[in-house]
């Protein structure tokens, strides 16, 4: 299949959470055809795939000159990633320090296999722009987070499928506030609520009780994250390191 349009056509990479909501957002407001790609690999807070069903239908509803860009969704059952994989993202194990320095809710390979994959449906199905939420401001020393790793990785992925796709990480240089108030530009407050409420961050899946910033537990790292961020974004200043 080959799009005659596929300059203009986007897969994102979209998990249900804020940075991946706030992609999918960018990606619709700049391409005529987006379609979303999930992944289901035993991840911990796996209720974040729940949630991505209800941002896919609330943002056309909510924003309708971006319903005709909506196209296709697809999920693809990673189970494999999560059965070789022993973090606190596929296990129920305390988050903590590595002796490496970097916190075991690093998936080795994630990144690597996700954008892989995605370029194989890419290529099946003409699409050439292909968007992360990938950062490497608040990326927590993630080395698949890494501008130079998704760089490396287009590299190979057009010389290996013998295409132009583009990797394109519109959150790279951000911060947490800096992600608000991208949603904010793209479709003002009524984008920050849906993602604000609609969306799922927390390492830990915990999704009873709604805060300022959203739900989750308050205590793992993207939750206190995704705070100080909601938090700079309305004082209008930028994320800061806890004391």
């Amino acid at each position: 299949m080959t799009r005659k349009d596929a300059k203009n056509s986007a897969l994102v990479l979209f998990s249900g959470g804020q940075d991946s909501a706030t992609c999918l957002a960018w990606a619709l407001d700049r391409y005529e055809t987006v379609e979303t790609l999930g992944f289901d690999y035993g991840q911990r807070h796996r209720v974040e795939l729940a949630c991505r069903d209800t941002l896919r239908h609330a943002i056309p509803r909510a924003f309708p000159a971006w319903a005709p860009r909506l196209g296709a969704d697809h999920m693809i059952d990673l189970s494999v990633l999560g059965a070789i994989s022993d973090t606190a993202m596929t296990r129920a194990i305390q988050i903590e320090a590595t002796a490496s320095g970097l916190p075991n809710t690093f998936v080795p390979g994630r990144n690597l296999m996700f954008m892989t994959i995605a370029a194989a449906v890419a290529y099946r199905r003409g699409l050439q722009v292909l968007v992360g939420g990938m950062c490497e401001t608040d990326f927590s020393g993630y080395p698949d987070c890494r501008d130079d790793t998704m760089k490396a990785l287009q590299v190979a992925l057009n010389l290996g499928m013998d295409r132009r796709f583009v990797l394109s990480t519109p959150l790279m240089w951000l911060d947490k506030a800096d992600t608000w108030r991208l949603a904010h530009e793209l479709g003002g407050d009524a984008l920050v609520e849906l993602i604000r409420v609609e969306t799922h961050t927390c390492y830990t899946g915990e999704r009873t009780e709604l805060h300022a910033w959203g739900y989750g537990c308050g205590a793992c790292p993207a939750c206190q994250l995704r705070q100080r961020g909601y938090d700079a974004y309305l004082s209008g200043g930028q994320v800061t390191e806890p004391a």
